[in-house]
């Protein structure tokens, strides 16, 4: 028999049918002669109630009792899927993460996974048992239960596949795979059938839907095959896989979005070593992360330096940057929330000339004007003005000729 791992997310858990639904699609992959280990989410908006709770009682706890409250929304879950599957007559049994045990870090709200010892789930699975784990959550060298943040429910399904060697990971969420632009707003996007792990991170970073970008980095390091798939519908979903030389023949696989952009532009600094250290390092000791930078140097010694950080980091990077610009006695901080991040990705950038240029020519014929601009291997971002984003992803799809896809 093969062993499939499955992890279904919170969409797929927010209710009792929805639960027995769910029990009898893992059925289905039983009786189909599959060893089955299932990872379940809390069910949608249940951590969010619960970091609510601890926010109200004590605010900014993000320590041992923080994860003993927030990791119970798992435990909730495993245990009615496991009674579903019980009461349709078929051997489950529930593992929380440290009766597995997937042993972390002590850095809780935020654990990073460094073990997991396989044997007890490979002994029930011997005995035809399906096995129901707690996604988002471990245990450290304590003891401790830990939680492991954003993103951790898909990794912990990911990290038990490489352990368990499994044939594939299928992670089951509300969309059907990862497709060349968002449907929502290009109704000619097409589902990718097939995507390398770089070109997942690259999709997975600029805010596609579907799975967590640290996922998507453990899968790569091990070599981990992962479907995404519907919860709610049959449909074939998009394997993410290792790069072979056919996805190189796809210039551009997609058109990805991000609207949680922000931009702050620093002008007038002087043009001395060490000022854009001293903003960049503020922020990095602050948690803010920085994506898109650039610096212009004008005459008599003076700069600009503009950048971006997510909207909800906006408020106190303006202040902190306004503190040093200040300092330094630059002529003025300006920070704009009003942008987003258009990125064109694809493998076959890499041995293409010309596909900056045919973007930027695409964008300027449609007058939306670029503010900024970056770039990778196999990557190119620009910053627009946010009102400008559906329009701007429709005319990349098109110009790049998505619509028939067949990736």
């Amino acid at each position: 028999m093969s062993l499939v791992v499955q992890k279904y997310g919170a969409s797929a858990v927010t209710g009792l049918d929805q639960i027995k639904d769910i029990a009898k699609r893992i059925i289905d992959s039983y009786n189909s002669k599959h060893d089955v280990v299932v990872v379940v989410s809390a069910k949608a908006g249940e951590t969010n109630r619960l970091i609510e709770m601890a926010n109200y009682v004590c605010p900014g706890q993000e320590g041992r009792d923080y994860d003993v409250l927030i990791s119970t929304g798992e435990q909730l879950t495993v245990a009615l899927l496991a009674m579903a599957i019980t009461s349709m007559g078929y051997n489950a049994k529930t593992y929380l993460g440290w009766q597995v045990p997937i042993n972390t870090n002590s850095l809780h709200a935020k654990a990073s996974i460094e073990n997991i010892n396989p044997d007890n789930i490979l002994h029930d699975l011997k005995r035809g048992v399906i096995a129901i784990v707690a996604g988002f959550q471990g245990i450290d060298t304590k003891g401790n239960i830990t939680t492991l943040g954003r993103g951790g429910g898909d990794v912990s399904a990911v990290a038990l596949a490489d352990v368990l060697h499994a044939d594939h990971c299928e992670l089951y969420s509300d969309v059907e795979g990862i497709f060349t632009a968002d449907p929502i707003i290009c109704e000619e996007s097409c589902k990718i059938k097939k995507i390398s792990y770089d070109e997942m991170i690259e999709f997975a970073s600029q805010g596609a839907r579907g799975i967590q970008i640290r996922a998507i980095e453990y899968a790569k390091r091990h070599d981990v095959k992962i479907y995404v798939r519907s919860s709610f519908t049959n449909a074939d979903g998009t394997l993410i896989t290792r790069e072979d030389s056919s996805m190189e023949n796809v210039v551009v696989s997609g058109v990805v979005y991000d609207k949680n952009e922000a931009k702050i532009a620093v002008m007038g600094v002087p043009d001395k070593p060490g000022t854009a250290a001293r903003i960049f390092v503020a922020l990095a000791d602050n948690d803010i992360s920085v994506d898109m930078i650039v610096q212009n140097v004008g005459q008599s010694g003076i700069s600009d330096i503009t950048f971006t950080v997510s909207k909800t980091d906006l408020d106190k990077a303006y202040q902190l940057t306004k503190s040093i610009a200040d300092d330094v006695q630059a002529r003025e901080v300006i920070a704009d929330k009003n942008i987003c991040k258009v990125s064109i990705v694809g493998l076959g950038m890499r041995n293409h000339a010309g596909i900056a240029s045919k973007m930027f020519s695409a964008l300027a014929f449609n007058n939306i004007n670029i503010q900024m601009i970056s770039t990778s291997e196999i990557k190119v971002s620009v910053a627009i003005e946010e009102k400008y984003t559906e329009l701007a992803v429709r005319v990349l799809h098109e110009v790049f000729k998505l619509s028939g896809s067949t990736n």
